[in-house]
């Protein structure tokens, strides 16, 4: 096996680099990741793996300089860990995160694979003074990752999706206990009763309006945010996705009220942000209606298998038919010849 480290991630193929990471989801796709790339707050480089010519693993590594999302700070989500500098690897945006390993690898050659993303990633911290992490790792790499680590993988949050069975919205409701689907059509009459305009838009149509809505949930859940900030973090999101991200929009009054942003990656849905004017809402559930039900008839009319929620809020997504699953944090293996002093 041949290990590679690039600096700019268009050196890689698009599709040879999805076809690795498609099972991994939305946050280590070529695009997203390649739309991280230039944030000024981290220096990345991308480990590769190859064996016959053939990419069998990978992973982005980033060096941060400075981390402005808490949830990302090391000593701020493992206890006992006081500041120090870290090297990231693996996806850094999203709270979703695995190695890439092709799916065909024996066992031996599948830990010869990680072993050798294991040693870039320390390797590189080792010559930065850092200390390599894998932050919000699924739980089904997460022991894995531990075992070529040496470490013990700490337990962060949990994620949540949606499972869609059959082919249309009466499927997802059919699969609910009868008390949760009279919940759910109650939710759905009172969003139609309250009269709000329904768009669907392009989220470079709409970044500055959402960001503004954005700031206010982030402020309303005590997170200090800057509407100018959010508006250009979404332009920006807007431009490095190729503008593929649909925004579901409620309007009351001809004003945004509330909206929801996803992407559309493989088999799911993937939300990523929802924001609100609470002076604005109708008391109507515009929540669940914004996040829930209304991406779950484009999901079923788009061919996808799940709605992905992330983090947060668990109860009211399990009830919704939610599935959960643990998250980790996992510190790194040792750089080669043992840890520095």
């Amino acid at each position: 096996m041949i290990l590679t480290l690039l600096d700019d991630l268009a050196e890689v193929s698009a599709a040879e680099w999805d076809a690795l990471a498609a099972p991994a989801g939305l946050y280590l796709s070529h695009r997203w990741l390649a739309a991280q790339q230039h944030d000024p707050t981290a220096r990345v480089r991308y480990a590769l793996v190859h064996d016959g010519g053939h990419l069998v693993a990978a992973a982005p590594l980033y060096l941060i300089d400075t981390e402005p999302n808490a949830l990302y700070r090391v000593h701020d989500l493992v206890p006992g860990r006081t500041p120090a500098r870290t090297l990231l690897a693996g996806a850094r945006r999203g709270y979703l995160n695995a190695p890439l390993l092709h799916h065909r690898l024996t066992p031996g050659r599948r830990r010869e694979a990680l072993n050798s993303l294991l040693t870039a990633a320390a390797s590189l911290a080792e010559a930065h003074r850092a200390q390599s992490w894998w932050l919000y790792v699924t739980d089904s790499a997460a022991a894995e990752l531990a075992d070529a680590c040496g470490t013990e993988p700490v337990r962060l949050a949990d994620d949540a999706r949606i499972p869609l069975p059959g082919g249309t919205f009466d499927d997802y409701l059919a699969a609910l206990p009868s008390k949760r689907r009279v919940a759910v059509r109650r939710e759905r009459r009172a969003f139609a009763e309250a009269g709000y305009e329904v768009r669907t838009l392009r989220l470079s149509e709409c970044a500055d309006t959402a960001g503004a809505l954005l700031a206010r949930l982030q402020e309303r859940y005590g997170h200090s945010a800057d509407p100018d900030a959010m508006a250009r973090l979404l332009r920006d999101q807007a431009d490095g996705m190729a503008d593929g991200g649909v925004v579901l929009a409620a309007y009351a009054d001809g004003r945004m009220a509330g909206f929801s942003l996803y992407y559309h990656h493989a088999d799911t849905l993937w939300l990523r942000a929802t924001g609100y004017d609470y002076d604005r809402l109708r008391g109507a559930h515009e929540y669940f209606n914004l996040v829930c039900y209304l991406p779950i008839e484009d999901a079923y009319a788009r061919g996808a298998t799940a709605l992905h929620l992330g983090m947060d809020s668990l109860r009211a997504k399990t009830l919704r038919g939610a599935v959960t699953a643990p998250l980790w944090a996992i510190e790194g293996a040792p750089p080669p010849g043992g840890r520095s002093g």
